[in-house]
Formats: C-alpha cells, sequence, structure tokens
C-alpha cells in the first residue's frame, strides 16, 4: 500500500525539533473520534511538505513524532475563486467541493443582487467557519495546501488582479470556457468570478469586463450558483492538471 493510502492527514503550523504540535480541533478528532493511541501513525503537513508521523505523548497531550519526510514533485495551477455571498448550505458546498478540485484562495463579494448580507460584526465568525471547512476539506482530499478564505470584497476591490481572469457572463453567447483556455495556455494563475442567483447587473459585468475579465458563456443550460464553480472547475482540471 502506498504512503497515506490510508493513514489521517492533519496540517500543522509549529514544530519543535522533531515534534508537530497540533491542534485542540485536531486532538479532539485523534483522541474522540479515531481513537487514536500513542505510536499510531498519521500524515502531517507542515509548510506544504509532508510527513509521516507517529502519535507521542508530551507534555500531557499528543504530538505527531517525524518519522519520514515525503518528498512530492507536485505542482498546481494557483486558482482564485471569487463567490457572491450566499445562503450558508450553497456557499458550504461551493467552499467543500471547490477546496477538492483545487482552488488555492476563495474571495467572497457581495454583489448587488446578492441576496445574503453579513454584518461586520459577523464577518470574524463566518471567516472562522468558512476556513474550518476548506482546512477539513484539504485532509480529506490530501492536498498539502488549505486554500485562504478572505475577508469579504466589493467589486471594487478586485481591481488589478494578476492572471487570467474569468468571467461568468449571463450576455456573452459565444465564447466558452473551452475556447478561453484554449487561447490561453502560459498562465498559471487563474480569477473566476460568478454573480448570485439574481445575476450580475448590465454594471456590474461592463465594471469587470473594463478591468480586464474576459467574459464567458455557460452554454445554454442554466445552472445553479453552486453549480457553475463545480463544473468550470472540472473543465479546468481536464485542461491543464496532469493525473
Amino acid at each position: 500500500m502506498k504512503i497515506g493510502d490510508y493513514m489521517q492527514r492533519y496540517f500543522s503550523t509549529n514544530k519543535k525539533e522533531d515534534l508537530f504540535l497540533l491542534s485542540d480541533e485536531d486532538l479532539y478528532h485523534i483522541k474522540t473520534v479515531m481513537r487514536m493511541k500513542t505510536k499510531d501513525e498519521i500524515e502531517i503537513i507542515y509548510d506544504h511538505t509532508l510527513y509521516i508521523c507517529e502519535l507521542v505523548e508530551d507534555g500531557g497531550s499528543y504530538k505527531g513524532k517525524m518519522k519520514q519526510k515525503v518528498y512530492q514533485d507536485y505542482k498546481e495551477l494557483d486558482i482564485t475563486l471569487i463567490v457572491p455571498l450566499l445562503k450558508e448550505q450553497k456557499m458550504d458546498l461551493i467552499l467543500q467541493k471547490a477546496t477538492e478540485l483545487g482552488v488555492n484562495k476563495i474571495i467572497p463579494f457581495s454583489a448587488k443582487r446578492s441576496v445574503v448580507k453579513i454584518d461586520q460584526n459577523k464577518e470574524s465568525h463566518k471567516l472562522l467557519r468558512w476556513n474550518r471547512i476548506c482546512k477539513e476539506a484539504s485532509e480529506q482530499a490530501k492536498r498539502l495546501s488549505i486554500p485562504i478564505v478572505t475577508t469579504i470584497h466589493t467589486l471594487e476591490q478586485l481591481q488589478n488582479l494578476q492572471g487570467l481572469s474569468i468571467l461568468c457572463s449571463t450576455r456573452e453567447k459565444k465564447r466558452t470556457i473551452r475556447n478561453l483556455l484554449q487561447s490561453n495556455k502560459n498562465y498559471d494563475k487563474m480569477n473566476i468570478i460568478m454573480g448570485p442567483e439574481g445575476g450580475f447587473t448590465i454594471e456590474e459585468e461592463t465594471f469587470l469586463e473594463q478591468n480586464k475579465f474576459h467574459s464567458i458563456t455557460l452554454g445554454k443550460r442554466i445552472m445553479r450558483v453552486e453549480t457553475v464553480p463545480l463544473f468550470l472547475m472540472s473543465v479546468i482540471n481536464y485542461e491543464y492538471m496532469e493525473w
């Protein structure tokens, strides 16, 4: 069996010599959910690198003791997904599946037709929840990194983005995602934006196009907003990524 086929994966941001520290949530999962014991093996990602570790008790708590550093030749396309504020279930689905499909950053934004509005005093709580969803999805998908969910943006804050910027448009009728990708093969960074349930206003689409977003059509079918990133990421994986 290959390394990582069966082990639980966790992320660590703190290392002391050959010991990796784990978060309280991860320790709860290890002890209460997985019922692991000392000497059980786990995977730990630290600084985008995979380590095979065994659980040891240290200071009354579990830590991961390094057994093996695993070198992986792995490069992924840098994709930023720009998502309108949506109801909780739809937002959770996008965060989880976009993480599984390889997104690196997720920017929530407020559009004129967004049904959901989030007060500033509730934003920090939402961000904690959204980033936790991405962390758990990254562990499940065996990723080496966790997508960052940023603070809520306005359209004006989306100017001067680096890379190929893609706008899912209701007005564009000819250019498809396939056409755009095949004529722009040299980019290693992409930004993808989609509108809320009611779509972008004409003014919003015009603003984005003026800021170097390339409009594409998603075809004749009308997709739910939570389906759009899954469709686009599947196409991008097919076109760009080596399996």
